[in-house]
């Protein structure tokens, strides 16, 4: 009984030694097979830490740059038809200018246009027809006057001849002849007056009163046209600074609304003078946003600066340096899914493939 009892508890302590060995070597096993997925993970972050050749701040900005478009002409602003965020053309009015007063003057500009060339038509017609027809006529008539008075003065010129006239008769007739010949001729000189065209000097005046009449009257009408504001592009409407019933002066410009073409996104980078020689233009970037921490945004460097600058883009680090000049550098994001807004802080990482 007590040998049964001790091979019992010999093979007790050998399946116990068993187990306890098939334990250790599986627990080794398992952390064999954690290093090495560790140190291929570690091999991959390394790869991709290899692909980046440099890092910087950058800011989204749209196509264009923003703009401020101010006013262009003096007065109240009546009316803001646009709001922020919306989406505006080229041309399209975005804010109405009180100016009536410039109306009252466009009506009188046109006024004196219409009346400049009614003159300058007045004197290429000329005459009335009632008026050469007179000049005609009296014209027919010192005609006949001038043949009878000549008919008399022969008359008494052959009776002078024989006789049966005196002097004084003769005398009297060819008084009469000349008076009936200057009358001729002064209807003469009054029918062709009449029917004359316009001197060129008189000409010439009433061409530049039309002008200056009609010019008059076009500045009038740009003076109008100033007090629609229009979108010098199309693009989004990022600010609006004033409201209906703030005053506007070109005086002292105030911005009414900004807008920029939002068509395409892109990043405007600023890099250290000591990288630039790692950007080249076509180079992939990634881009990153705080506001998006698990979004990451490809992209292309599309323009590379010609002059160095001072930063504008702050991280708000204390340590960040200021006084390096940056090269600004231009990437043209591929797809942001309207993620990214305009002047939204963002860091860049040019990549080496």
């Amino acid at each position: 009984m007590r040998r049964l009892k001790l091979i019992a508890l010999i093979f007790s302590i050998l399946a116990v030694t068993g187990l306890l060995v098939f334990a250790l070597a599986r627990n080794g096993f398992r952390k064999q097979t954690v290093a090495a997925d560790g140190q291929n993970q570690d091999r991959k972050e390394t790869n991709a830490h290899d692909d980046i050749v440099l890092a910087c701040p950058g800011r989204v900005e749209g196509q264009s740059d923003v703009i401020s478009v101010g006013p262009g002409a003096d007065g109240v602003l009546t009316a803001i038809l646009v709001q922020e965020g919306e989406q505006v053309r080229a041309g399209q009015a975005i804010a109405l200018i009180d100016c009536r007063e410039i109306e009252s003057q466009i009506d009188e500009a046109r006024a004196l246009a219409e009346r400049a060339r009614q003159n300058r038509l007045r004197l290429l017609r000329g005459s009335r027809p009632e008026e050469r027809r007179k000049a005609a006529d009296e014209t027919a008539i010192a005609d006949a006057h001038f043949r009878q008075a000549r008919l008399q003065y022969q008359r008494v010129a052959q009776l002078f001849k024989t006789g049966d006239v005196s002097q004084e008769e003769l005398d009297k007739a060819g008084r009469d002849l000349e008076v009936a010949a200057a009358t001729l001729h002064a209807a003469e000189n009054q029918q062709t007056l009449v029917n004359a065209p316009p001197l060129p000097e008189e000409l010439a005046r009433a061409d530049s009163e039309v002008k200056l009449a009609e010019e008059q009257a076009r500045t009038a009408k740009a003076r109008l046209d100033k007090c629609t504001v229009k979108a010098p592009l199309s693009g989004t409407v990022l600010r609006t600074f004033l409201k209906a019933g703030e005053s506007v002066s070109t005086v002292f410009p105030q911005p009414i609304v900004s807008l920029a073409d939002t068509s395409q996104i892109r990043v405007r980078a600023e890099v250290d003078e000591r990288d630039v020689g790692r950007v080249h233009l076509g180079q992939p970037v990634i881009v990153f946003a705080d506001a998006y921490p698990d979004k990451k945004f490809g992209g292309r460097v599309s323009r590379v600066g010609a002059v160095m600058g001072r930063k504008k883009v702050r991280t708000g680090d204390p340590a960040e340096k200021s006084d390096r000049d940056v090269l600004e550098v231009l990437v043209d994001l591929q797809d942001t899914k309207g993620y990214l807004i305009v002047g939204l802080r963002t860091s860049v990482q040019f990549l080496n493939r």
